[in-house]
C-alpha cells in the first residue's frame, strides 16, 4: 500500500502498512542471510520481522475497533 492508498484511511491502517513493509524487508534480509550462511544475522532479522508483523496485527485490531 502506498501513502496515497491509505491517506483516506485511519492512522492505524497507515501504521499497519508501514509495519508490514518493514517486515517484508526484514524477511527478505533473513532469507538472503541464510543463503549466505550467516545464520546469526538471519535469526536477528527473522525475529525483527516477527515483531513487525505482531505490531501490524495490533494496528489492524485498533483500526477494526475504530471502524466499529
Amino acid at each position: 500500500m502506498t501513502n496515497s492508498e491509505t491517506e483516506q484511511n485511519s492512522p492505524a491502517l497507515d501504521q499497519a502498512a508501514r509495519e508490514l513493509q518493514a517486515a517484508q524487508h526484514d524477511a527478505r534480509v533473513a532469507f538472503d542471510c541464510i543463503a549466505l550462511g550467516d545464520l546469526d544475522r538471519a535469526h536477528t532479522h527473522a525475529l525483527t520481522a516477527r515483531v513487525e508483523v505482531d505490531a501490524a496485527v495490533t494496528a489492524l485490531v485498533a483500526a477494526l475497533t475504530e471502524a466499529g
